[in-house]
């Protein structure tokens, strides 16, 4: 369910909000830009097609200049590169403000839409978890669109919906788990064949829905981004999701859940290892967000390393679904 994966969304920019950014503090970068404005912002001035669909202004543009200019004249005099308004200096490409990361996102969002065709083609129609993970492939796919958009450029509303879609897909991949794991989706009956929703299927598909509409409402509402309870809120949702999977993984000898329904609970199917070691890679490819430098070439950070790890990740873990889906362990729930 990618729920580390996801996460790291939430703690990134906080970390950017709190780490100074001297390069647009500096009187030189301050300089530069009042110069460039004064001669090249003017009521005729006119941008390229592609910065103006990209939502650049002639003093974004100004700005993105002189961060070159002077990272230019960093790297000449092998002194220190600096950052400007929290990220590193990139260089822009078809207006694109961070192209690398840009591409990853897409490339996940590509796994997300292939993950969704293997769901719908492999995954048996009357599998009580089809909907819901069909649903989830989905969200995924939204949220990654709008990682895409995000690093394209970075504005207040792209920023929203980038955090929005990223909780979205965190939360979501909890509420699956618990249905999954305490089997409290809804099941068919036998005598009529309608479905039947237990009281606590209901009780944990409102908390959900609630939780999801609080936390929005409260981000939205607010004079400034809550960068802290953004990160708490991502950070609680998403080490319980992985928790919950690990449990899935303990050795037979420790039967904490009962992993299928009509199987005892001392059963553990012999790839019950697969959700551990997704946990274990998740959290190894967050971990190239400690690793802050700046960009290779101005173009590879960390964090577009941290995408381009996720998006196999994601294939392993659509794998490992289809194959907890087929285990014979499920044939008295769908008979």
């Amino acid at each position: 369910m990618l729920g580390t994966v996801r996460l790291v969304l939430a703690i990134v920019p906080f970390l950017v909000f709190v780490v100074a950014s001297s390069g647009d503090r500096s009187s030189n970068f301050q300089n530069c830009v009042s110069a460039c404005y004064g001669d090249q912002c003017h009521p005729q001035t006119t941008l390229s097609l592609v910065l103006q669909l990209t939502r650049w202004t002639c003093t974004d543009d100004c700005k993105y200049k002189c961060m070159h200019m002077l990272t230019d004249a960093a790297v000449r005099g092998s002194s220190t590169i600096h950052q400007y308004y929290g990220k590193w200096p990139f260089w822009r490409f078809l207006g694109m403000q961070e192209p690398a990361s840009v591409a990853f996102s897409l490339w996940n969002m590509y796994y997300h839409i292939q993950g969704w065709h293997q769901l719908r083609s492999r995954m048996l129609k009357d599998h009580p978890m089809r909907p819901y993970y069909l649903t989830w492939a989905i969200v995924s796919i939204n949220t990654w669109l709008w990682s895409a958009v995000f690093h394209t450029r970075d504005l207040p509303n792209t920023e929203k919906l980038d955090y929005f879609s990223a909780a979205l897909s965190i939360l979501y991949a909890l509420y699956c788990a618990v249905l999954r794991l305490f089997n409290l989706y809804p099941t068919r009956s036998r005598e009529d064949g309608h479905t039947q929703c237990t009281p606590a299927f209901l009780l944990w598909s409102s908390i959900c829905t609630v939780a999801y509409l609080a936390h929005v409402t409260y981000l939205s509402i607010l004079p400034r981004f809550d960068y802290t309870y953004n990160m708490a809120f991502n950070l609680t949702v998403g080490f319980t999701h992985n928790l919950l999977w690990l449990l899935y993984s303990l050795p037979a000898s420790l039967p904490l859940i009962r992993r299928f329904p009509s199987k005892p609970r001392t059963y553990r199917p012999s790839y019950a290892s697969k959700a551990a070691a997704f946990v274990a890679l998740t959290t190894a490819a967050t971990a190239l967000e400690l690793f802050d430098f700046p960009p290779w070439g101005r173009m590879i950070d960390a964090h577009a390393l941290w995408h381009l790890s996720t998006a196999p990740i994601a294939k392993f873990w659509y794998d490992f679904l289809i194959q907890d889906s087929l285990d014979d362990g499920w044939m008295e729930s769908k008979s």
